[in-house]
């Protein structure tokens, strides 16, 4: 039995007519065993997918490409608008001296009681001002803790030159930065080593959704709620990474103008991220992860809306022409010659600094920051923080650290006591504190404040007015029927190369420039009876001179095999719940909907004999899509709308796979915000 629902339309001014919503029989654009020629039908992308980099032709349009990029990885992070940086409150302790260095013990909160772990490397002798770099690890077990054990085989091959230095990289690129003169700040990914608040089986191990923490006043990352807030561990870890930078910076002792940061594998994802970022970064050098192949496979380095239509080079690029070193292996980086760094180097040089980016591929080793990945790192530090030292550069033995000594919890500073409340108590207070912080904006200045919501939503859909790109109409067949035509067809974004069907039904008497585009669940067939023919309702309106457009939005009416609306989204063929890995690759079904409306209204607002007004009208169960679309086109292209989403909340699906799942909604306000740019009543 089909849901039975009524639409209000306002097909005439001061007429209201009632439909009852089903699917009837509408004309098809395509043949029976056809489908639409729409992109978006082939199978989705994946982090294993190609990720190449196009250099743009003038620098000019790359700086309008980066900017807006930069905004687009901080919004999905989270971190866009900024949060408020709360006092760090650092602990320094347990100071150890060695040779030509010295490490200490380091705690700090990034958030209100939320911790950020590591030690602190000193070198011995400090004048003046000196380079400071961080060193986030990446997947190594146990993090800054890791050790390796026994490394004689590696030795062996060249890989590593001492013993204890080759059971730690870690620790042996932290003390010979020391020894060299730099200050390193060595801290802990969410889950290693000393940061347990948030666990490691949750941060990189998350497979499955958990029922007690979707929605409501408690929810957890990865859940829906999470999601529709832009609340994600790697949006949290490089938050970190900024308040990372923070803590070095404000050590008096700092050179603010030699600011540096390197890691290998999910260390170089931080890496590249903060570098892109934060401005303050002055020298890059992410190892073993920039490439055109796999992206970064852990849901620590994944966030819903990062990678659509980019990848890791081109957030590689975005540290241009500030100097940036890269190392490739024999894993995923092993093509980097050929695909990636040359179009690097071809932007470094269209910045006018093509000296500032090189590449050491040492694709004989397998994926690593070994002795001879560490010496080029060495080499680059010295020679663009103008350190001074002969080349080569080389590692000496130094005291292995254990764990032990290494902690940062002892008796005199506890580890905080694990709190299963936590996780939810910090995401919703993360949430709380957004808005406290953007809310008085709309007391001091409303324009600002629909500006920062416009901005947002921008990414939250993913396509601007200005993307809509060229489209057209293209007729599939044209009957004649008493007070009007009907046209079936379709309308193409040849610049996304997507295909709507649509229907045009256009009065044969006088035409009065309007057309409204009606939506509903059921796409255009809702508008027609079981036997084909048109409601009576609609008849009318033609009769009065309005034309009506009828769309089957993606994965509506031809495109969806059955009469009824698809009740579960697509997902990338992976095991693991968590909707980075598909909605980090590919526009939600709901954000590619509201683009379709976009398509169309672009359609009628270009075509040569298109209308003076255009009503937008949908139904309640697209009515939020009606209401995001009309935001990204602008009132001005929207003469009226007629879309009431009733209870609907973005706030309260139950699943990352609803077809209405749309990460980031409620970062920006979800349906009141929408109704307020709207010009509508955003009152509950």
């Amino acid at each position: 039995m089909r849901k039975k629902t009524y639409l209000l339309v306002l097909l005439l001014p001061f007429i209201l007519i009632s439909l009852e919503l089903q699917a009837g029989n509408a004309p098809k654009a395509f043949g029976a065993s056809e489908k639409p020629k729409d992109i978006r039908l082939n199978p989705l992308k994946d982090l294993n997918g190609y990720f190449p980099f196009s250099v743009p032709s003038t620098k000019s349009k790359w700086d309008q490409r980066s900017e807006r990029l930069k905004h687009r990885i901080a919004t999905v992070l989270g971190i866009w608008p900024e949060p408020e940086k709360t006092a760090l409150n650092p602990v320094i302790h347990s100071k150890k001296d060695f040779d030509g260095y010295s490490v200490s013990n380091v705690y700090f909160e990034s958030l209100p009681g939320y911790f950020v772990t590591g030690n602190l490397y000193l070198p011995s002798k400090i004048e003046g001002k000196v380079p400071a770099i961080l060193s986030p690890h990446g997947h190594w077990s146990n993090g800054r803790f890791y050790d390796n054990g026994n490394v004689a085989s590696e030795i062996a091959n060249g890989a590593e030159r001492f013993l204890d230095g080759g059971r730690s990289p870690m620790q042996s690129r932290c003390v010979q930065l020391a020894r060299m003169g730099c200050i390193v700040f060595h801290y802990d990914m969410i889950g290693y080593a000393d940061s347990n608040q948030i666990s490691y089986e949750l941060a990189h191990r998350f497979a499955k959704q958990r029922e007690d923490l979707m929605n409501g006043e408690k929810w957890g990352f990865f859940s829906p709620k999470a999601e529709a807030y832009y609340q994600s561990i790697m949006g949290l870890q490089t938050w970190n990474s900024i308040r990372a930078l923070d803590f070095v910076c404000d050590m008096p002792e700092v050179d603010q103008d030699r600011l540096g940061v390197t890691g290998a594998s999910g260390g170089g994802t931080q890496t590249f991220l903060l570098a892109a970022l934060d401005d303050r970064v002055d020298l890059s050098i992410p190892a073993v992860m920039v490439s055109t192949a796999m992206q970064g496979g852990c849901t620590c380095e994944n966030a819903s809306g990062l990678r659509i239509g980019t990848g890791n080079v081109e957030f590689a690029a975005l540290f241009a022409p500030k100097p940036q070193g890269l190392i490739a292996a024999n894993d995923w980086t092993v093509a980097m010659e050929l695909k990636g760094f040359p179009e690097l180097k071809r932007l470094y040089s269209l910045a006018g600094k093509p000296g500032n980016v090189e590449l050491k591929a040492l694709t004989h080793f397998d994926h690593n920051y070994n002795y001879v990945s560490r010496t080029a790192m060495y080499e680059w530090v010295n020679k663009h923080f103008a350190l001074g030292h002969k080349a080569p550069i080389l590692e000496k033995e130094y005291k292995l650290l254990s764990s032990e000594e290494m902690t940062v919890w002892n008796d005199d500073h506890p580890e905080p006591t694990f709190d299963p409340d936590f996780e939810p108590s910090l995401l919703r207070q993360m949430a709380q504190t957004h808005w406290q912080n953007l809310l008085p904006k709309f007391e001091e200045n409303q324009e600002e404040f629909k500006e920062i919501l416009h901005k947002g939503w921008e990414v939250v859909i993913g396509r601007s007015w200005a993307d809509v790109g060229n489209v057209e109409w293209d007729l599939s067949g044209k009957k004649e029927f008493d007070h009007y035509l009907e046209m079936p067809g379709t309308i193409n974004n040849l610049s996304h190369s997507e295909s709507l069907p649509v229907i045009f039904l256009y009065p044969t008497g006088d035409w009065n420039g309007e057309t409204n585009l009606v939506l509903s669940e059921y796409g255009k067939s809702s508008m027609y009876d079981n036997d084909g023919s048109l409601k009576s309702d609609a008849i009318e309106a033609l009769k009065n001179g309005s034309t009506i457009l009828l769309v089957d939005l993606l994965f509506q009416g031809e495109f969806n095999d059955s009469d009824d609306p698809i009740t579960i989204a697509r997902k990338v063929n992976n095991p693991r719940e968590a909707a980075c890995f598909t909605q980090g690759y590919n526009h939600s079904l709901c954000a590619k909907r509201v683009h379709d409306v976009m398509t169309c209204i672009k359609f009628l607002r270009t075509y040569k004999k298109g209308p003076s007004k255009v009503n937008l009208i949908a139904s309640e169960g697209v009515a939020h899509i009606a209401l995001a679309a009309s935001v990204m086109v602008g009132r001005e292209n929207v003469s009226s709308i007629e879309a009431d989403p009733g209870d609907f909340r973005f706030a309260e699906l139950d699943s990352i796979r609803h077809p209405d799942f749309l990460p980031g909604a409620m970062k920006f306000g979800g349906i009141r915000a929408l109704k307020f740019l709207n010009g509508m009543d955003a009152q509950e």
